[in-house]
């Protein structure tokens, strides 16, 4: 038999597998009983096994387009909070059109990879900037860190981005305390620093922050937002720019 006919008893066999009580199921039941649909799906299985494989990727690229449009639904219902929130530090031209989202963890080290392609980025695109969620997922000492960063941002937000930069660009592990020390040494007043610590609308946004990576599925960083499109990993600054020129062109076409 060949494998196009063996494919059309098979679809058939799994037809009366899963629903044994179908109309289609009851009028082949006399021609084939359980047991021979059970041998005719193994037998083709196991002589062609890759077809699993591409079942495989048929349900990945299901997934990945279903993804993909509860992604772009978010972007669209949750556009303000994700682009234009009064709590995230921006690198960058802050009146930029373009503009790449970031989570980050101060303890990441795949961030810390990436930290030099924004920098060239912005440096080299006028157009673009960055605006950074701050997303303490790795550790307490994470937290006490990011805490620390969003007190500076409302303290000396002229500052933040240098002290961002130390910080990430460092090869210490980041805490509270080191975060405090960076922040005094750019001449941040502690004083000031520690009254915005104890804002209640710190915690608030960072549950905002996580509310939103969580209906965008990011579960690790770095993972961006460019244009419409949700993309995670340090993807390197050639791969940056190819989904920023994807963004810019959406600026004056529909995409």
């Amino acid at each position: 038999m060949r494998i196009s006919q063996k494919a059309g008893v098979l679809l058939t066999a799994t037809a009366l597998l899963v629903s044994p009580l179908s109309g289609v199921a009851q009028s082949t039941a006399a021609e084939l009983d359980r047991a021979e649909v059970e041998t005719i799906v193994r037998e083709y299985l196991l002589a062609n096994p890759e077809i699993m494989l591409e079942v495989q990727d048929a349900l990945e690229k299901k997934q990945r387009e279903q993804q993909e449009v509860a992604q772009r639904a978010v972007l669209e219902s949750e556009r303000e909070a994700i682009f234009s929130s009064a709590y995230d530090g921006v690198i960058g031209n802050p009146d930029a059109p373009v503009t790449v989202v970031e989570f980050f963890d101060y303890n990441c080290g795949f961030c810390k990879r990436a930290l030099g392609d924004m920098q060239a980025l912005v440096e080299e695109n006028k157009d673009v900037r960055f605006v950074l969620k701050e997303f303490p997922i790795l550790s307490p000492e994470s937290r006490e860190a990011h805490v620390v960063s969003m007190a500076v941002h409302a303290a000396a937000p002229d500052k933040y981005a240098e002290f961002h930069q130390k910080l990430l660009g460092g090869e210490a592990r980041a805490n509270g305390e080191l975060a405090m020390q960076i922040a005094t040494g750019l001449g941040i007043d502690e004083t000031a620093i520690r009254e915005h610590m104890k804002d209640a609308k710190i915690q608030e946004v960072f549950g905002k922050t996580y509310d939103l990576a969580n209906k965008l599925a990011v579960t690790g960083t770095p993972a961006y937002v460019i244009g419409n499109e949700v993309v995670f990993g340090a993807l390197g600054k050639a791969t940056l720019e190819e989904k920023i020129e994807e963004a810019r062109a959406c600026l004056t076409t529909k995409c």
